[in-house]
């Protein structure tokens, strides 16, 4: 039996969470005697970043040869010398026309946009009739409108949402047109079922999803009672820890910057340490500068020990404007750390139970507040850590691939 799972775009060099849950159901149901392939198309050369089965296929369906017509970029020079300046605004008139003539010819934007996604659907068709897998498990609506667009499958189709599912479809945090809200909300008719983080999640799935509901939270690492983070003890120096890509229009970074900044003179003892990388590497940085804490902030880069570094630290900061499970935040909860959310980020506040495993704050004020408030406290600090870790024990791995162990099994004969 085969079981092939479809992460369209990102999961080659990909370290995210949902690259890495894309992994570990692999490895899991490879461990299980099935066959598995996973699948991308992405013009990019580099690997998996999660260890995977060594019998696990990865299969980059990328072709040059379909074609994809794409909008020129237009530059702005912002040099002194005038023979260059000259040269960019010629530069930037030539892709403007030609972006006007590809329009005119696409019928708008919309249709660029239908043009580019059917030859891609073509080309998935293609390969997945080659390869005949017995289940297809698509790792986000991107990937399943990428594959049923204008086509039929009688394959089951299984989609695994990493996230609060209207996120996948609305305009809610980025733009989408009207028509690819559409055309993506249409993509749920194809499927079979649907997995999803939390049973409050079914009340942001599309009215075109006819299929079952299966409810499977993310699997969480569990430590044993001894392992967890002694919060008690006196040290020269403390440390809140962030984990997460540098993206500020989504993970906030900057607001714990602020935050951090606001009281620092009141705890001399106490660092602020980032381990992740992304775009926003050097706005944040800038941003440090700025408040002269160089020697208080710190942009760490990436690390493939994560726990080791929660390991180190005393709280954990997660200022997120939206997630779907947050997998560092329940980590470090699994580790026995205290932890600070917004009140009003899906997913964290599905995870953080106020005043019990940590604080859900309104706005940044109450952020200021109630980390003040745990950092000035080692006793708090503990007994908050510790409940974290036992809130943790419900998200074993044991109970996550049972789980996807009988929604699979439903579906393959």
């Amino acid at each position: 039996m085969k079981i092939l799972l479809i992460q369209h775009k990102d999961f080659i060099n990909g370290s995210g969470g949902t690259e890495k849950i894309c992994s570990f159901l692999a490895n899991h149901f490879a461990g299980s005697g099935y066959e598995v392939e996973i699948a991308t198309n992405q013009n990019i050369s580099g690997t998996a970043i999660f260890p995977l089965d060594k019998a696990i296929r990865i299969t980059n369906i990328f072709d040059p040869n379909v074609i994809q017509e794409n909008l020129q970029k237009l530059h702005n020079y912002k040099g002194k010398n005038p023979f260059l300046w000259l040269h960019s605004k010629v530069k930037k008139k030539q892709a403007k026309f030609f972006n006007r003539q590809l329009l005119k010819r696409m019928e708008g934007s919309d249709g660029l946009y239908e043009f580019n996604l059917k030859n891609r659907s073509q080309a998935w068709k293609k390969y997945i009739d080659s390869v005949k897998p017995d289940v297809i498990i698509t790792m986000s609506i991107s990937s399943l409108l990428e594959i049923t667009y204008e086509n039929e499958y009688t394959i089951p189709i299984i989609n695994s949402v990493n996230g609060r599912p209207d996120y996948d479809y609305s305009d809610i945090l980025w733009f989408r047109s009207e028509k690819e809200i559409y055309l993506l909300k249409e993509s749920y008719r194809h499927l079979s079922a649907i997995q999803i983080l939390f049973d409050s999640y079914k009340d942001f799935l599309p009215e075109t999803f006819q299929g079952k509901t299966f409810v499977i939270p993310n699997p969480v690492p569990q430590f044993d009672e001894s392992e967890i983070v002694n919060l008690t003890i006196e040290k020269e120096k403390y440390k809140i820890i962030h984990i997460g890509t540098l993206s500020t229009d989504c993970k906030q970074q900057h607001i714990a910057i602020e935050v951090f900044a606001e009281i620092v003179k009141e705890f001399p003892n106490w660092e602020l340490h980032f381990w992740g990388v992304g775009n926003d590497f050097d706005f944040l940085n800038k941003k440090i500068k700025e408040y002269n804490l160089q020697t208080k902030i710190f942009l760490n880069g990436f690390t493939n020990n994560p726990i080791s570094k929660l390991k180190e630290a005393d709280i954990f900061i997660f200022p997120s404007k939206y997630e779907g499970f947050g997998l560092a935040l329940a980590e470090a909860m699994s580790i026995g750390l205290p932890v600070l959310g917004f009140m009003n980020c899906s997913g964290v506040n599905e995870l953080i139970k106020h005043n019990i495993t940590g604080f859900l704050a309104q706005n940044t004020e109450e952020l200021i507040f109630f980390l003040k408030k745990i950092m000035a406290d080692p006793i708090l600090r503990s007994k908050l850590g510790t409940n974290s870790h036992f809130e943790m024990n419900r998200f074993t791995h044991e109970k996550m691939l049972q789980e996807w162990r009988l929604l699979i099994e439903e579906y393959i004969s």
